[in-house]
């Protein structure tokens, strides 16, 4: 038996997937367990990468909750965590998806900031700044998704 010469990097990519009620309360409880889950797959509270999830994670989740939301239809939060290996980028993807299909936000170079002291529609403006890479999806069978992914430095 010829050993490996170039053996690959052990490669394991994480998800978590779940459905909130399209509430306020839904929305927070899904920003506070993505940071518990996030700590648990070696991503530290409180650093860079763990706050600008944070953030994207409640817009995400405040837009469905506001915008996306369907009487009896909840959300869902999907983080997926591919690192890379020692060399390369590892990648945080966070979707938030819900079943209002018709009502599609702008995506990437389409947002328009909103009227001064409006107080709202900043959110994808804070995802665009905070994202690496942001989209918005076709969500099947119906529905939008939005995803946003953050780059990780190991």
């Amino acid at each position: 038996m010829e050993a490996l010469t170039n053996p690959q990097p052990p490669f394991t990519v994480r998800v978590f997937a779940q459905r909130f009620s399209s509430t306020p309360r839904g929305a927070r409880l899904a920003r506070h367990l993505a940071l518990h889950v996030l700590h648990d797959w070696g991503i530290p509270c409180r650093s860079d990468a763990s706050e600008a999830a944070a953030l994207i994670v409640a817009e995400l989740a405040a837009n469905a909750t506001t915008h996306g939301r369907v009487p009896g239809r909840d959300f869902e939060l999907r983080l997926t965590h591919a690192p890379g290996d020692t060399d390369a980028l590892g990648v945080l993807r966070i979707e938030v998806g819900d079943a209002r299909g018709e009502r599609r936000p702008p995506g990437p170079g389409e947002l328009v900031a909103p009227p001064s002291g409006s107080g709202s529609g900043n959110g994808l403006i804070i995802v665009e700044a905070l994202a690496d890479r942001w989209a918005v999806l076709d969500r099947v069978p119906l529905g939008k998704t939005v995803r946003a992914e953050l780059d990780l430095l190991y």
